[in-house]
């Protein structure tokens, strides 16, 4: 049986860091990157991820200015929308969307014989910028965003692509690894909601320390 530790609440999440930063040892980036890796472990207690994130050029500068800039937080799911910390969002000025209920959506999917993710990003396009895409379940989000990058209809400030699942799910992934737009993404199967979620809200905790 392990030992139990005598840990204070308001020192539990503080101490998890401090043991899952040693555990990584040599494995955890020392860089720029490093406080979204430590917090999608710190989620998930799944040290692969210290590996599978990728991170385009910049990418935390970039997105870190579009927070700066009040950017609109687009989910492909309500957990997602769900995970993310509201509070910290609107002290940036930021807003949080999700279109996957909206009944417009269901309707164009319906008529279109896609998914209501697909049909979702549509509608989020038309928005103004800028925009994070913020995908942690819908495969079908991440391809028709790159087709829609493709076509030059939105160019995202950020992606944050991490869905989880079998089917399309590393092909939707490498086309945003591709992609010449700012981007994190965790490369295999794994992902998923709380991933996205953590990966944006370790975004909103670094731009709020600096401010």
């Amino acid at each position: 049986m392990s030992q139990l530790l005598q840990v204070a609440p308001g020192d539990i999440e503080r101490t998890s860091f401090e043991i899952l930063t040693r555990e990584l040892g040599d494995r955890l980036r020392r860089d720029e990157t490093t406080p979204v890796v430590q917090r999608v472990i710190h989620t998930t207690a799944d040290f692969d991820y210290a590996e599978t994130l990728c991170f385009s050029d910049k990418v935390i500068a970039r997105a870190k200015e579009a927070l700066r800039a009040g950017a609109t937080l687009v989910t492909d799911t309500r957990m997602a929308l769900a995970g993310i910390n509201k509070a910290a969002a609107a002290r940036l000025g930021c807003t949080l969307c999700c279109f996957i209920d909206d009944p417009a959506v269901a309707e164009a999917a319906a008529r279109e014989g896609s998914t209501r993710s697909a049909a979702a990003v549509d509608r989020a396009v038309a928005l103004p910028g800028p925009l994070i895409f913020v995908v942690g379940n819908a495969p079908t989000a991440l391809l028709r965003l790159r087709q829609r990058i493709d076509e030059g209809a939105v160019r995202p400030a950020l992606i944050v692509g991490v869905p989880v699942g079998f089917v399309n799910v590393e092909a939707a992934k490498e086309g945003i690894l591709a992609c010449p737009v700012p981007h994190i993404v965790a490369r295999g199967r794994k992902g998923g909601s709380t991933v996205a979620a953590a990966i944006c809200n370790a975004l909103l905790y670094d731009c709020l320390k600096e401010t």
